[in-house]
């Protein structure tokens, strides 16, 4: 049986675990999540280690990306799973704090970001999100100071947003992606596909389906806004409420032209029943 990883609850305790680790100059890679852990988290842990001595992995709920109307309370909390995956994968360190360790009385500083955060895609329909993102993965890069940081590429416009942040304010990390995994059928892992009914869930693949008939049909050549037209009809017809389906440019998040040069990026969000699903793939 693996060994639990340590877990520290408390500034103090953090610092006094890093400075363990930090022995003999050992690098850290650390790995956000706010639990509920799934494969998509297990492979991002798998690639800290490939870049990394040690290997640590916050898990913290932030209560300041969620708007009043989303699903903070019920959000899926599953700790002693999550750690018992965590120990299997030998994790070193567990960052657990609660929200007032996070957020202590008086706490009054945000970071506001823009670039790639006022693309008009996620910031569309969830202004306060970006906002809260970016002042705790601040907070978890002074905190922890580590070398490198993995995020998923599931959620990329907030991959580009962070990297830009830690470019921006000199943090001294390393933000790395890590490519999205997948079901058998196609659609993203994700903390929320719990969520689904049996039906919503076998659904659920249209929109992968969509991104990569889209992502086809531009590179044969084919229009891009009529390919783009065609998607969301197709998302629609399969059920969804279509937020938004897109072709950005990959690193600015961007509007392109249909004749424009460069990295492109598809991008989707709608809403099945009652639960939000995003996605994106590379044009």
């Amino acid at each position: 049986m693996s060994r639990p990883p340590h877990v520290a609850r408390t500034i103090p305790a953090l610092r006094r675990e890093l400075d363990g680790l930090r022995a003999r100059k050992a690098s850290i890679a650390l790995v956000p999540t706010m639990g509920a852990l799934h494969e998509g988290h297990i492979s991002l842990v798998r690639l800290a280690k490939r870049r990394a001595d040690k290997v640590v992995v916050s898990i913290f709920v932030n209560p300041t990306q969620f708007a009043p109307t989303e699903d903070f309370g019920s959000y899926p909390r599953t700790w002693k799973e999550d750690v018992a995956k965590l120990a299997a994968e030998r994790v070193d360190l567990i960052w657990h704090p609660d929200a007032k360790a996070m957020y202590p009385d008086g706490f009054v500083t945000r970071i506001v970001p823009e670039g790639a955060a006022l693309a008009g895609l996620e910031d569309r329909f969830r202004p306060h999100f970006f906002g809260g993102v970016a002042t705790v993965v601040a907070k978890l890069f002074t905190q922890c100071r580590p070398d490198v940081a993995i995020f998923g590429e599931k959620d990329y416009q907030q991959l580009r947003v962070v990297a830009q942040m830690a470019r921006d304010l000199d943090l001294g990390v390393r933000v790395v992606g890590s490519r999205t995994v997948r079901e058998r059928d196609g659609l993203a892992m994700s903390s929320r596909n719990v969520y689904l009914s049996a039906e919503q869930r076998r659904v659920a693949p249209t929109l992968h389906r969509v991104l990569k008939e889209i992502a086809t049909r531009l590179r044969a050549g084919e229009d891009m806004r009529q390919a783009v037209r065609d998607g969301a009809a197709a998302i629609t017809e399969a059920g969804f409420a279509l937020d938004y389906l897109e072709v950005r440019h990959a690193e600015t998040l961007a509007p392109i032209g249909p004749k424009e040069s460069g990295p492109k990026r598809i991008l989707v969000a709608a809403k099945i029943g009652t639960t939000r699903l995003i996605d994106n793939i590379a044009a």
